[in-house]
């Protein structure tokens, strides 16, 4: 064999065999146990950077090691085609979307596979194309037949900048998530998904993935579906027929409202001021708000701002007029839009009566103080109830459940649930997304696209109008139909979906990627689904794990499949950083994949990737921790080339047994290799267990024939611990030894709990707590003898002088301390 590591050579040859082979194809067989590892796939908007490398390595060597221990995997890869980040990529490149997207993928494809990761490349999708939003499609006609898409008019998160209408979940800190650029409140038509009819599911069911996924982002689902519950209380408009309805989770504090707030944007704002000597201050404070984003103006710390409408509403149980205000922390979207303010036991109601000088009154007193005394801060805790009418003087929660009772008795509201997930605007302004299947007929109204009629074909040699814009609704060709259910002329929607609508379900289509009579194959889809290791960014704790969750679990009800969750065990993995922030072009810190596989090889940048932290934490980039990967994995090929011309061919024996240290060795590093990988998921300690096993064997000179043979077997044992992580190398060095047969297709080594316990131990001796000796000792020594050994070594005797010793400390396997 070539003594000289030659890795561009070992990696073409081996990736060439691979491809060749369809070595990766995953096929069903109920025969094995199934296993469905899944990276979240990537953008193609640009060429993969250091975290990709990072998310596919991992998910990489689960691949392999999962196959070596008898699991059947799927392991595939595609693309989130659409959306906003390829478009506005292709837009700063004065390129087409669809071209722009079609060369990245192709040479995106190109960079992976030189990392040697094992996909399943005939099972490769692509969000853009006609084949996947055929069924994109065809899924959110099974919402609107369900009653579950929906068209309505609402104010929406609006940037600027990518001219389209962005949810919730994709505002950070007031900030579009693609482009930074300050979100505003604009007033559009757009299609929603009522997620909000899962919402209790979606929050049950996180119990189920408890232990299974980071605890962190169970809590960050959970709080975001924000389950509440409390009261729908009806107050009267004084002065006209009209109702303003509250939710509140505070019922017990009814008798303490003192005014309500609306929401900028509910429906009643702008009408109740009209026609009041408040009119003009109420349309500038709504023209004011409509600039601000939700999330900034609901921050804790952000300064709560409102007017009066010039209207007051009846509390509904005891007959007080209370002004009416709209507010700025208060969002439509949150259960009613609307609340009653109860200043003396809410903070951020006590903080809005005292910049505005309203009243504050106390209706819970806390055990041991008097209800008389001044109100000097909010009080949200439990206690007596104090002027409330017959509830004066009851425990409060004892008392909600009678309160909620004559609500409903007087007609005037009535216990309830709500939740701060609101339904999903998934309309999108922009060309580069799959076509919303409706038409818009004047007389007929919505109808969607007949199913046999899919898919609605984006038009590719469309050219984008300035800054962006979608050109769908200028293309009489697209625009212009008849009505399928009247045949009157109609026109086509020309809003995109929700690049997330795309990401969703894709994980369903890997199953059978190319069947064209339904999303997935029932069997298949049945046979693969859940997947059972998911691995991405905790970025997408929030927005596309949960719509996911949403997507799944609305497929099992309409029979595409079973599974409750699509994603049984979750591993997110941290960002790569350089220079102590996050790799990016602005910060002048990228590493391009590229030039280091051209000057380490693909083995080494994977190596690094895996070591140089767990995967749950984000990796500091070191290019000198680069350079030690590359050191590693070349003394681990210079360690073969001496060994294998001299082991390959040895004889099998019976003769002697081996020696006992290297095969402790042998069995302490198989069961360190599994452990590490299976059951913590700490890849960097396992490298760290080969490191010591490296290091013990270029030292190591067999003596016997039976050593010889061990050491064959260690260093075969070892190739196979390796290859998750340096695929091409150990291949090559299995070839070497003389197997025909592919790495990943051989048996994960096994080891054997008897023979990892050490026949010796080094025992440190200490007098007075200084070290004088080290003895060599065999394992099972009893204390007693230990004891004598250590007062006979000349050493400890002359530090002992004459002393008597006063106190011998002995702990097991380590050390003896002797106290004179």
């Amino acid at each position: 064999m070539n003594p000289k590591y030659e890795f561009a050579e070992i990696e073409a040859k081996w990736q060439k065999a691979w491809a060749a082979q369809k070595a990766d194809k995953a096929v069903h067989d109920p025969a094995r146990p199934k296993f469905y590892l899944l990276e979240m796939f990537p953008y193609p908007s640009g060429r993969i950077h250091m975290g990709h490398v990072r998310n596919y390595t991992i998910g990489d060597l689960m691949s392999r090691f999962y196959r070596m221990n008898g699991f059947n995997v799927l392991h595939p890869m595609g693309w989130d085609a659409f959306g906003l980040p390829a478009e506005n990529a292709a837009i700063d490149r004065k390129s087409h979307p669809h071209k722009w997207t079609i060369e990245n993928i192709n040479t995106m494809r190109g960079q992976i596979k030189a990392l040697g990761v094992s996909y399943d490349w005939e099972r490769e999708i692509a969000t853009c194309h006609p084949g996947y939003y055929k069924w994109t499609q065809w899924l959110f006609i099974q919402f609107f037949k369900k009653g579950l898409a929906y068209r309505k008019k609402t104010f929406v998160n609006w940037c600027e900048k990518c001219h389209t209408v962005l949810a919730n979940e994709q505002v950070h800190d007031g900030q579009c998530w693609r482009c930074d650029t300050l979100v505003a409140q604009k007033e559009l038509f757009g299609w929603f998904l009522r997620i909000t009819d899962y919402a209790e599911e979606l929050l049950a069911d996180l119990e189920k993935l408890a232990g299974h996924w980071p605890e962190r982002v169970i809590t960050m689902q959970r709080n975001w579906i924000g389950k509440s519950i409390g009261a729908r209380v009806k107050f009267r408009v004084d002065g006209t027929d009209g109702e303003i309805e509250v939710f509140t989770t505070r019922p017990d504090t009814l008798y303490g409202a003192t005014f309500l707030c609306l929401a900028p944007e509910h429906e009643l704002t702008k009408k109740l001021g009209a026609g009041t000597q408040q009119e003009k201050e109420v349309e500038a404070f709504l023209q004011s708000v409509s600039r601000q984003d939700t999330l900034a103006r609901t921050a804790d710390d952000a300064e709560k701002l409102g007017v009066f409408t010039g209207r007051y509403a009846v509390n509904p149980v005891n007959g007080e007029k209370l002004p009416v205000w709209t507010a700025n922390f208060i969002l439509a979207e949150y259960g009613t839009g609307a609340i009653m303010s109860v200043p003396a036991h809410d903070t951020r109601d006590f903080d809005f009566a005292k910049k505005y000088d309203l009243p504050i009154r106390r209706v819970i007193v806390p055990e041991g103080e008097s209800a008389d005394a001044p109100v000097d801060a909010a009080y949200p805790g439990d206690g007596a109830m104090h002027a409330s009418g017959p509830y004066t003087g009851r425990n409060n929660r004892e008392a909600i459940p009678e309160i909620n009772e004559m609500l409903k008795e007087k007609g005037v509201g009535e216990g309830s649930i709500t939740y701060r997930l609101r339904d999903w605007g998934i309309s999108r302004q922009r060309y580069w997304g799959a076509p919303i299947p409706i038409i818009n007929c004047p007389k007929c109204g919505f109808v969607p696209v007949p199913e046999e009629q899919l898919p609605v074909i984006l038009p590719t040699d469309a050219d984008l109008l300035e800054g962006g814009r979608s050109p769908l609704g200028t293309l009489p060709s697209f625009m212009d139909v008849q009505c399928p259910q009247c045949g009157a002329d109609a026109k086509r929607e020309t809003d995109t979906m929700d690049t997330f609508i795309c990401s969703s379900w894709y994980y369903h289509r890997y199953t059978s990627p190319r069947c064209d009579t339904a999303p997935a194959l029932k069997e298949e889809i049945d046979y693969w689904m859940p997947v059972d290791k998911y691995i991405g960014g905790i970025e997408h704790a929030i927005l596309h794990l949960l719509y996911a969750r949403f997507f799944n679990k609305f497929c099992r009800d309409i029979g595409i499949l079973k599974a409750d969750e699509p994603f049984a065990n979750l591993l997110t993995q941290g960002m790569v950083i350089k220079d102590g922030a996050k790799m990016s072009k602005s910060k002048g810190n990228i590493v391009d994949p590229d030039d280091i596989l051209k000057k380490y090889g693909a083995d080494t940048a994977r190596v690094f990737m895996l070591f140089a932290a767990p995967p749950e934490r984000d990796l500091e980039w070191d290019d000198s921790g680069i350079e030690g990967s590359y050191r590693f994995v070349s003394r681990v090929y210079r360690l073969y080339a001496k060994w294998i011309p001299e082991l390959k061919d040895i004889p099998a024996t019976t003769e002697g047994a081996p020696d006992v240290e290297l095969r402790r060795w042998r069995h302490v590093t198989i069961k360190r290799f599994t452990t590490d990988i299976r059951d913590r998921e700490h890849f960097n300690t396992a490298i760290s267990a080969g490191m010591e096993l490296l290091n013990f064997l270029a030292e190591y000179a067999p003596t016997s024939s039976a050593d010889k043979q061990e050491l064959r077997g260690t260093l075969v044992d070892f190739l196979k611990l390796l290859h998750p992580f340096m695929p091409h190398v150990t291949q090559e060095l299995y070839g070497a030894f003389g197997y025909g047969d592919y790495l990943t297709a051989s048996a994960w080594p096994a080891w054997n709990e008897s023979y990892t316990v050490a026949q010796t131990l080094t025992i440190v001796v200490q007098v007075r707590g200084k070290v004088r000796a080290r003895l060599e000792v065999p394992a099972d020594i009893a204390e007693e003898e230990l004891k004598k050994l250590a007062l006979a070594e000349a050493k400890v005797a002359q530090a002992i002088g004459g002393d008597s010793v006063k106190k011998i400390i002995v702990i097991p396997g380590r050390l003896v301390n002797i106290v004179h």
